[in-house]
């Protein structure tokens, strides 16, 4: 499976979520989700207060593990960066708390997501917000511009992740940090899983082991890096990742269960 071919599922999965959103198709992200069709990774994530601050179309498009906005710390004043910002939930969140002198950039690599992020920050009057095209393989930003760099379930998306993390740390003022929600493994997950574009897609197949993780955050440049559990998989979750994707499900889901967690992701650029 070549880069360019993750690349491709990825960006038609996010089109065609940006699609749906106009159509005003549930979503499982907010408080009150409890359809048996929801995806254990992208269910509960935000509470009342915080669906409520943001237009429904930018909690339909959320296809998230966590809520970055929520543990990133984030200080008024400060200059944030979303990798992958989709319907841009995260990035209006974190612009209100970065507000009034702070300024927060949403990028995304889908033109359907952009304009919908775009249209978002419109209904949610929230002016110091701009959404950039591109990819977060390739950051359009200049070295040493951004204070915090978070993200909601995409780096595990790319197939190039030591280039992501170069350029995170690149963008990155000396002290700043990265504060992501991502998918991690814990142990050896079988290689069905690995292979399928599907569960790549799904967040699945991408996943870096909790270790390496770590050890590519530090070959990047970063310090003081750490991985905080939120969310642990257990073979219900595991049989709803994999039903409907090609695979025998009821040999494959104990072999996956407990292996699958979503984590905080936090580290520091040095000094």
């Amino acid at each position: 499976m070549s880069t360019a071919d993750v690349k491709d599922a990825v960006r038609e999965k996010y089109r065609q979520a940006a699609l749906r959103v106009r159509g005003k198709k549930a979503s499982c992200c907010g408080p009150s989700s409890a359809s048996d069709t929801c995806s254990p990774i992208t269910s509960n994530l935000y509470d009342t207060r915080e669906a409520g601050s943001v237009p429904q179309e930018a909690m339909l498009a959320s296809l998230g593990c966590g809520n970055p906005t929520a543990l990133a710390q984030l200080k008024p004043g400060e200059t944030v960066l979303d990798l992958g910002s989709g319907g841009g939930i995260d990035v209006l969140l974190s612009a209100r708390r970065v507000a009034p002198t702070g300024k927060a950039y949403g990028l995304d690599m889908t033109d359907e997501m952009l304009a919908l992020a775009r249209e978002n920050q419109r209904k949610a009057g929230v002016e110091n917000v701009e959404f950039l095209k591109g990819e977060i393989e390739n950051i359009p930003l200049p070295e040493n511009s951004v204070d915090v760099i978070i993200s909601n379930c995409v780096i595990n998306l790319s197939g190039d992740k030591d280039r992501v993390f170069s350029e995170a740390f690149r963008v990155l003022k000396p002290g700043g940090r990265l504060a992501v929600s991502d998918v991690v493994t814990r142990g050896e997950v079988p290689d069905l899983v690995r292979r399928d574009m599907l569960l790549w897609v799904g967040c699945i197949a991408g996943a870096l082991r909790d270790t390496e993780y770590v050890s590519k955050l530090g070959k990047a440049g970063f310090e003081a890096v750490s991985i905080e559990p939120t969310r642990i998989y257990d073979i219900e979750d595991a049989r709803a990742f994999l039903t409907d994707k090609g695979v025998d499900v009821d040999a494959i889901a104990p072999q996956v269960e407990g292996k699958f967690m979503s984590g905080f992701v936090r580290a520091v650029k040095p000094r």
